[in-house]
């Protein structure tokens, strides 16, 4: 048996791999009608236009809401979430629940309150929809899939291929041809994928709409939340200042803090401020793939888009101060790094960044910046420099809560980390305020951890419920191929306030299948390299945490998850019937070890 610690939480940009936050999949339940909508959201004085019709201003805006081009996809995309004019609704006299932030956590406790009878709005100051929607795990996943389109492709673009399949054109009629067949080159066409994306992103967006808040009866309000007592807050609206008398002033009985996170940029590395660097805010607007791609951090972000852009052809250095996943399973980072170095992505571990120097700024939107850094790392005795076409920042999240009137409303946060919350998610310092998401200190930040936080939120502060967060079981799925998935708990302290996860010195059994022996893997020629960890309190059967590297982890994590929330033992998952032949059995692998390990057997 072996001693670990609890498996901690991935970090992860917005991450959505679950149902919709916001998705119809509810039971119906009567809207309110006593509350006054906006009318001008399907006004057509309100739509964005198409690049070159759309006037200067116009593409300004577009771009530094980091959504761009301005093609029809993008425009159907702004015209869901963040309208070009928009008329405020009429304040009510009093918000059962006022909502700041318009991503995942903003629009489920909006919503979810309106349909159970609240008066509730929500204030939208950029993107309805947030990072999930418009630059994290739907952009995103839609990269990851041509870029494993792509890999299979090259797979069976082989001669003698042991698929027994490949990719051949008739001859072309030239001299010497006539009976010949020839392999064709897997081609990319980069700016189709980005067009795809899009394309599918816009798909996605009304969901997230206003017009679908107000068809839930909930208010949406443009513009910048700001408290500006412990009751009320004033929607500071574009184009506007704070104390404006036109602002609207909405008066609450609770209210929640919903404002999501940015991604972190260091200021101590000369150079970088001003040099064209790119975020994830900023990736999904690429319309030309870099020849070349330094990024930067080792984590979810950093590793999902490596595997993406060196698939697509770009030439990808991954930049780690650290071991990759830091706080993650060793085997699962090292068998996940191998997978990448095959595929022609280079690691510099032990890094510190010297400068950062800009040779060229890009001189068209078609065009593509080009950029030095100066770097020392364990790999080489002398620093070293890179050139790089796109230099991606992926060094994790700070937390949006500047500018919000926090210390008029009483409310107690980091300035990094986010609002201080309790175990009911509510403020620790004034429990009329409840804070959901990446904008909270000390919680996962995941997509699907704000959604299940704002229902916590609805629960305990519209109906007195003691809903608590240390009772949410949460996956965390890393994409890439082989995915990474883990498992883990909120922590609080003695005094129910949520905290940082401490490492355990609980000790634990660890039961391990490995998927090479799985014959849904075999028959692949799938997961040589992946695995199934499940650690249990030492000499029972109780599940404290799960590690899976696999095609599939992020669909096999849903078991164990379940199986923690219910008090399932690793007993009753080994002794549960999965379907053959199938990469689930694994987990089920796990669970038999347990059996096995307690039999009884005859002399």
């Amino acid at each position: 048996m072996v001693m670990i610690l609890r498996p901690l939480y991935l970090g992860l940009v917005a991450n959505s791999f679950f149902l919709h936050p916001t998705s119809s999949f509810i039971s119906p339940i009567k809207k309110q009608t006593n509350i006054s909508m906006s009318s001008s959201s399907s006004s057509s004085q309100s739509q964005w236009s198409e690049s070159p019709n759309a006037s200067t201003t116009d593409q300004d805006l577009a771009k530094s809401l980091s959504i761009w081009p301005l093609d029809t996809y993008n425009v159907n995309l702004l015209n869901e979430v963040r309208h070009k004019q928009y008329t405020n609704p009429e304040p009510l006299q009093i918000y059962d629940l006022v909502v700041i932030g318009a991503g995942a956590g903003g629009l489920v406790s909006s919503r979810q309150a309106a349909r159970r009878g609240a008066k509730s709005c929500m204030i939208s100051a950029e993107l309805a929809g947030g990072d999930c929607l418009n630059a994290g795990c739907v952009p995103s996943k839609a990269l990851l899939r041509c870029a494993k389109l792509v890999r299979e492709a090259r797979k069976v673009a082989v001669q003698n291929n042991e698929y027994g399949v490949s990719f051949t054109r008739q001859n072309d009629g030239l001299e010497g041809t006539t009976e010949d067949h020839y392999p064709l080159e897997v081609s990319v066409d980069f700016p189709k994928i980005m067009e795809r994306m899009r394309k599918l992103r816009a798909h996605i967006a009304p969901v997230d709409g206003h017009a679908r808040g107000d068809s839930l009866g909930t208010q949406t309000f443009q513009g910048r939340g700001v408290f500006t007592s412990p009751s009320t807050i004033e929607v500071v609206e574009h184009g506007k200042q704070l104390g404006e008398e036109s602002n609207p002033i909405l008066h609450f009985r609770k209210a929640v803090i919903a404002t999501g996170g940015r991604p972190f940029v260091p200021d101590n590395i000369p150079g970088l401020k001003e040099a064209p660097y790119t975020t994830n805010l900023s990736l999904f607007n690429l319309q030309q793939l870099p020849k070349r791609m330094v990024i930067l951090g080792a984590g979810v972000v950093a590793l999902e888009m490596a595997q993406a852009f060196a698939s697509f052809g770009s030439e990808v250095t991954v930049l780690q101060r650290s071991r990759l996943l830091s706080k993650g399973d060793e085997e699962a980072a090292e068998a996940i790094k191998q997978t990448l170095e095959d595929e022609g992505v280079k690691f510099l571990s032990g890094v510190d960044v010297n400068e950062v120097t800009t040779i060229k700024q890009a001189t068209s939107n078609d065009d593509l910046p080009l950029m030095s850094v100066s770097l020392s790392c364990s790999e080489y005795s002398e620093p070293i420099s890179l050139e790089c076409e796109c230099l991606l920042l992926a060094l994790g999240r700070t937390a949006n809560v500047e500018s919000l009137g926090l210390e008029s409303a009483g409310v107690d946060f980091h300035p990094s980390k986010g609002i201080l919350v309790n175990d009911f998610s509510q403020s620790v310092s004034n429990p009329d305020v409840y804070a959901v998401g990446d904008c909270v200190s000390d919680v996962p930040r995941l997509t699907h951890v704000s959604g299940e936080m704002a229902k916590v939120v609805v629960q305990n502060a519209l109906f007195k419920g003691q809903w608590r967060l240390s009772s949410l079981v949460v996956p965390a799925v890393m994409y890439t191929d082989p995915e990474y998935a883990t498992i883990g708990k909120i922590h609080v302290d003695e005094n129910n306030n949520v905290v940082s996860p401490v490492e355990s010195n609980e000790k634990v059994d660890v039961y391990k299948a490995e998927l090479q022996h799985n014959d849904r893997a075999i028959l692949d020629s799938s997961d040589k390299t992946s695995f199934v960890k499940i650690s249990c309190k030492k000499g029972t059967g109780t599940i404290v945490g799960c590690t899976i590297v696999s095609t599939r982890a992020g669909e096999m994590i849903n078991e164990v998850s379940l199986a923690m929330k219910h008090d399932i033992s690793l007993e009753g998952v080994g002794r549960n019937i999965h379907s053959y032949p199938t990469l689930g059995e694994a987990v089920m692998g796990c669970g038999i070890q347990f059996i096995n390990s307690g039999w009884e057997t005859m002399n």
